[in-house]
């Protein structure tokens, strides 16, 4: 049970203190199906065709970043978490509170950049709200962005169940958005050729389940990086999750700064970027028809299902050792997304 007596940055980090105080705090007072079922959007039978509901805030420091901005972020965070749920987006809601002292022309930027990223993901902002509060009352500006989907998106999700000898995809390179956050605060001429990833997969899940059956669990890896998408797996299926180290991709500059830095890749936060479990007798297929996107360039193939002697992730390391994978337990970088 959770013991703490006050919210720390821990407690929002993506880690186990955040599942923590979602599992003990916030559900068991909200409960139904829906909720319970803590998916990154909540699916709900009020369609014929199924309608997918979803809900994000974003409060990322500094609100402008190599590769993205506040606005760029939300709307992709919105989208791809309809998206790895087999949900076609196609309307968002806008909320935003600003700082007094923001200069319009900076708003000004951030609106332009959630109208070109909306428009990359096919989606409409219909409804919003804006409010001003006084200095120092939030940090410059504040966005939740709501979503709707419709489902099933192409072919869907896979209805089978997860098996032993399912294949583990991550459909490109790790830890790019945290870092580039990491270097806008601390050294960007040190980073200065690290950018966010963050972008709406719309194309990439799009041709992924239009074409293939055999997609059957999908998670994008933001706080708490693929670890976290990993251990949300775990908990959901009776078999041990094996992750080659030596296939998962990191970008080599990335690499270096997180040896220097102390982080592991698997750790760090990512806004385009999805862990998949798919059918083993599709997973090559799959796999070049996420190449043949851009933002599925990188993909790879890093591990699979194997037998039920052990559940959790463990990870086969380049020097031919084992280790057992984690979701962080707290904040490593604060207010990434």
């Amino acid at each position: 049970m959770l013991t703490d007596k006050v919210i720390t940055l821990d407690h929002g980090a993506g880690g186990t203190q955040m599942r923590r105080l979602i599992e003990d705090t916030i559900v068991p007072r909200l409960s139904n199906p829906s909720l319970n079922a803590m998916l990154d959007s909540a699916l709900l039978g009020v369609h014929e065709s199924g309608i997918a509901f979803t809900t994000d805030s974003y409060v990322v420091h500094p609100i402008e970043f190599p590769g993205g901005d506040i606005g760029t972020l939300a709307v992709s965070g919105t989208v791809n978490d309809l998206l790895v749920v087999g949900a076609t987006p196609a309307f968002l809601s806008l909320g935003m509170i600003v700082e007094e002292g923001l200069p319009l022309k900076t708003l000004e930027r951030i609106v332009n950049s959630i109208s070109d990223t909306a428009k990359r993901a096919h989606v409409e902002i219909v409804t919003g709200d804006t409010k001003v509060v006084p200095r120092g009352s939030c940090d410059k500006l504040f966005i939740n962005t709501s979503g709707i989907g419709l489902v099933p998106l192409g072919n869907g999700l896979s209805t089978e169940a997860m098996c032993v000898g399912d294949k583990v995809i991550v459909s490109g390179t790790l830890g790019d958005h945290a870092l580039a956050i990491h270097g806008a605060r601390s050294d960007p001429e040190f980073m200065h050729n690290i950018q966010s990833d963050c972008t709406p997969l719309v194309e990439l899940v799009t041709s992924v389940l239009t074409k293939h059956t055999g997609v059957k669990w999908m998670r994008d890896a933001t706080r708490g990086g693929v670890a976290a998408a990993f251990d949300e797996l775990s908990r959901s299926i009776p078999f041990l999750i094996e992750v080659d180290e030596a296939s998962v991709p990191v970008r080599d500059d990335v690499r270096s700064l997180c040896e220097l830095l102390g982080f592991d890749p698997l750790h760090l936060a990512n806004e385009g970027k999805v862990v998949m479990v798919v059918a083993s007798v599709q997973a090559s297929e799959l796999l070049s028809t996420l190449r043949s996107t851009h933002d599925g360039r990188d993909a790879q193939i890093v591990g699979e299902l194997c037998g039920t002697s052990e559940p959790g992730v463990v990870i086969k390391t380049s020097g031919g050792g084992r280790r057992r994978l984690r979701r962080p337990s707290g904040e490593l970088l604060p207010r990434i997304c």
